[in-house]
């Protein structure tokens, strides 16, 4: 009985690189329990890989991710690294001293956590609260400098584009709700 439990105690602490610091991140979600539902579930001890397979659900504090699967794998320096897929996989998380989330999709996503950057692969993007949005087919973001990378994908074609939505500030910081002439809003998955 004694080492199930120790495994998935082992999975569940490999999969707290997926929600160290993405998109300036909640710093208090760090302090709260990581909770995994999937319908699978394999651990390898040995490899430090843990794979969770069927409608996963992560949450921890104000972090979601919903996913088909999600394999996580530490490396020798206790550094995590995590691929979620799905149809799309999403991720919801409170930004740190803002009052919104960053919402974000895609067919695949990866976290480094030695790197601490978040990639999104196929059919991307990622929305700010109130309403600032960038979509393309691959999305890079460093988490320690907040920079982004959008592209529209090495097989796009040449008339391929990315595309972002800024919404002005006013005098008191805050983003105008209003979306861009043609542009749908889009309720994160």
């Amino acid at each position: 009985m004694w080492p199930n439990k120790l495994r998935i105690l082992l999975a569940c602490a490999c999969c707290a690189g997926l929600f160290a610091a993405p998109a300036q991140a909640e710093k208090a979600d760090r302090s709260k329990p990581i909770n995994v539902e999937s319908e699978r579930m394999h651990v390898d001890d040995a490899k430090k890989v843990s794979v969770f397979e069927g409608n996963v659900v992560i949450t921890q504090g104000t972090l979601t991710i919903h996913a088909d699967k999600v394999t996580v794998r530490q490396d020798k320096d206790g550094f995590q690294y995590a691929t979620a897929i799905g149809n799309p996989a999403t991720f919801r998380q409170k930004r740190d001293g803002a009052n919104g989330y960053i919402d974000g999709a895609a067919d695949r996503i990866e976290y480094n956590g030695k790197a601490d950057r978040l990639q999104f692969f196929n059919h991307a993007w990622l929305k700010r609260e109130p309403a600032d949005e960038v979509r393309g087919n691959y999305i890079s973001y460093d988490s320690p400098t907040e920079y982004f990378t959008v592209t529209p994908g090495a097989d796009a074609g040449p008339d391929a584009r990315v595309h972002a939505v800024i919404q002005p500030r006013t005098p008191d910081g805050k983003a105008s709700t209003t979306p861009a002439p043609g542009v749908q809003k889009q309720k994160p998955q």
